[in-house]
This record gives C-alpha cells, sequence and structure tokens, in this order.
C-alpha cells in the first residue's frame, strides 16, 4: 500500500510541478519521475528490512540477502534510467521484466504469510494477493505507458 501511496502522491506533485514551471504539463517525466520515487522508497526497504524480505524467497535459494541488496540497487539504478530520455526506454522494459520476475516472491512471502518488516510469519496471507498482484499490474502498466510507450 506505501509504494503506491508514494507513486501516486509523487505523480500528483509532480504534474502540479511542471505545470507550474512550464507552459504545457509532461506527463511522460511525471510518470517517470513518480515512478523513480516509488523505486527510491522500495529500494530503502530493501537495506531497511532485508532479513524479512529475503523470508520472502524459499530457503532453497541461495544468497537471499545478497539477492535482496541486489535487487534493491538495481531499484536505485532503474530509478536513475527513467529521468533520463535516452534510458528511459531501455529502463521500463526492464522494469516490466523485473516487476513479472518479482511476483513468485511475492506470491510465495503471501503463502508462508511473510510480514517482511518484522521478519515474521504473520502477514496477512493469502488475502494480500487479492492487493498485490492488481497492484504488480499496475507497476508493470505504469513503467510500460510512461516509459515504453510515450517515450
Amino acid at each position: 500500500m506505501k509504494p503506491l501511496i508514494v507513486l501516486i502522491i509523487a505523480f500528483v506533485a509532480a504534474i502540479i510541478v511542471d505545470r507550474i514551471a512550464t507552459t504545457s504539463i509532461d506527463y511522460g517525466l511525471c510518470g517517470r519521475i513518480a515512478m523513480a520515487l516509488m523505486l527510491l522508497f522500495t529500494a530503502i526497504g530493501h537495506f531497511k528490512f532485508t532479513a524479512g524480505m529475503a523470508e520472502m524467497l524459499p530457503v532453497s535459494v541461495p544468497y537471499r540477502k545478497e539477492l535482496v541488496y541486489f535487487t534493491g540497487v538495481l531499484e536505485i539504478v532503474a530509478a536513475a534510467g527513467l529521468l533520463f530520455d535516452a534510458s528511459a526506454k531501455a529502463t521500463g522494459w526492464f522494469l516490466v521484466v523485473f516487476f513479472i520476475v518479482l511476483l513468485p516472491a511475492n506470491i510465495y512471502a503471501a503463502m508462508v504469510k511473510v510480514d517482511y518488516e518484522s521478519g515474521t510469519n504473520t502477514g496477512p496471507g493469502i488475502s494480500y494477493l487479492w492487493f498485490r498482484v492488481p497492484l504488480q499490474l499496475l507497476f508493470i502498466s505504469w513503467v510500460y505507458y510512461f516509459a515504453v510507450y510515450l517515450v
């Protein structure tokens, strides 16, 4: 829920700032700025809640903590890539794939009730997927529209 709130607030703020600063609104840029800020927000979680996020992966996955750090770094790099026209389209395609690849971890985490902030198995469980799957589809659609289609 928090990433969605960050995404929407950042999008509205970017539109307001763009409208004040220019005569027209560049919705593509505003959408990319919003996704970049959301990615920076979620990347912080990779470093703050590393142990809990590692629990989102099955024990059979090697180097789980390192993978959490690595994906956090990828999110930071992708956030930067969205901000430049020259790299926005490639970054958008990368993020489409990235969000698809992350979905199984979110499904697994819901199935075992992971609460990534506490690192325990007291999360909301499978019902969380009624929110998470559409949210992931929104993120995929968002980066496709603002970073691939509009660029």
